[in-house]
């Protein structure tokens, strides 16, 4: 499989690429709709033969992350939207105490 040039993107204007541009590699998608992950990415994923993945579509990227990644990332999200909220309980104990006060 031949590497991409990464130092000639054609898409993108130089005001919107990152100071650091990923890893890449030029797949091809067969017939069936397959395609094969390098061995390189495996390696350093640790990804094994009939591992599962998960595939998300971002704008225009498709996105592969492993099951164990993908969880963390979830997980990352429920502490950042929990963080500063009490959750329910609190919420019903603030509207007892407002109750109270009226």
């Amino acid at each position: 499989m031949k590497k991409e040039n990464r130092n000639s993107p054609t898409d993108a204007s130089p005001d919107s690429m990152p100071d650091s541009v990923p890893d890449t590699e030029r797949v091809t998608i067969d017939e069936a709709g397959r395609l094969v992950v390098p061995a390189r990415f495996r390696r350093a994923l640790d990804i094994q033969g009939r591992q599962q993945l998960i595939m998300g579509l971002e704008g225009d990227t498709i996105r592969l992350r492993t099951t164990s990644a993908a969880l963390a990332r979830l997980q990352a999200i429920v502490r950042r939207h929990r963080k500063g909220s009490g959750g329910v309980d609190e919420f019903i104990l603030e509207r007892r105490a407002e109750a109270a006060r009226e």
